[in-house]
C-alpha cells in the first residue's frame, strides 16, 4: 500500500474502529461475572451480619452526601434485623466500607469489613475477628454506649470504644462509619428523616500540627513503642 497521508488516516482508524471494538467485546464478557460476584459478596456479608432471615428489601439513603443502603430482613413474614452497608472517607488510606447488621432491638449483630486499604498489620486488624472495635460495640445497643454528642467515639476522643493499637485513625474511621450505619438504621426503622453524622471527632482531635502522611497513634497513652510501617505511623 503506497504510504500516503489518507492511507495511513484509514489505517489508524481502522486500529481504533478494532480496539474499541474489541474493549466493548471484553466489557459485555465481563459484566455480568463482576455483577455476579459483587452480588454474592453482598450476600455473603448479609448472611455474616445478620440473624437466620428468608429475604430482604433495600433502601438506599444518603448520609453525609455518601450513599448509604439498609437492607430490611425478614423471617417468616416479620423482620429479623436490618444490614446497613455504610462508608466513610476518613481511613487513613481513603474509603472503608462496612456491612453493619443490627436486630430489630438496634442491637449489633456483627460488622464485616468489605473495603479498606489500611496499613498492613495495623488499620487492617480491624477485618480480624473479635479486634477491640467489634467487641467494644458487638451485642450491644448503641445508645448504650458512652457517646460524644450523641455519636460513638474511641476512647481518645472521650468514648468508650477500644481502639486498634497504634491506629487510631484507622480507628476513628470504622467508628465514623459505625455511627453512620447507627443512623441510616434509625431511619429505616423508625421512619425518622436520616440525620447527618457530620462527626467533627476524627478531623478535629488529631493535632492540627501532625503532618498529612502521619497517622496519629495510641502508641504513647499505651506507653507502648511507637510503630513504623513504611516510612509512616498508622
Amino acid at each position: 500500500m503506497k504510504s500516503t497521508l489518507f492511507n495511513m488516516t484509514a489505517v489508524l482508524f481502522g486500529i481504533t474502529l478494532i480496539s474499541s471494538a474489541g474493549v466493548g467485546v471484553v466489557n459485555m464478557i465481563t459484566v455480568e461475572p463482576i455483577a455476579a460476584a459483587k452480588q454474592a459478596a453482598t450476600t455473603a456479608a448479609l448472611t455474616e451480619v445478620l440473624p437466620a432471615f428468608d429475604e430482604t428489601t433495600t433502601e438506599e439513603l444518603t448520609i453525609d452526601e455518601m450513599p448509604i443502603v439498609v437492607y430490611t430482613a425478614t423471617k417468616d413474614g416479620a423482620v429479623a434485623g436490618y444490614a446497613v452497608q455504610t462508608m466513610t472517607k476518613q481511613g487513613f488510606s481513603g474509603v472503608v466500607r462496612l456491612m453493619v447488621g443490627f436486630t430489630p432491638e438496634g442491637e449489633v449483630v456483627n460488622v464485616n469489613v468489605l473495603e479498606q486499604s489500611e496499613t498492613p498489620g495495623l488499620g487492617t486488624k480491624m477485618t480480624e475477628e473479635g479486634n477491640p472495635l467489634l467487641k467494644s460495640i458487638q451485642g450491644q445497643r448503641l445508645e448504650d454506649k458512652q457517646l460524644v454528642d450523641g455519636r460513638l467515639a474511641v476512647r481518645k476522643d472521650g468514648g468508650d470504644v477500644d481502639a486498634l493499637t497504634a491506629a487510631t485513625i484507622s480507628s476513628r474511621a470504622y467508628v465514623d462509619a459505625i455511627n453512620r450505619a447507627w443512623m441510616a438504621y434509625k431511619s429505616v426503622a423508625t421512619g425518622a428523616a436520616p440525620a447527618d453524622v457530620a462527626s467533627g471527632a476524627s478531623q478535629t482531635a488529631q493535632p492540627a500540627a501532625a503532618p498529612a502522611d502521619t497517622e496519629v497513634t495510641d502508641a504513647a497513652d499505651n506507653k507502648e513503642p511507637e510503630v513504623q510501617k513504611g516510612g509512616q505511623n498508622e
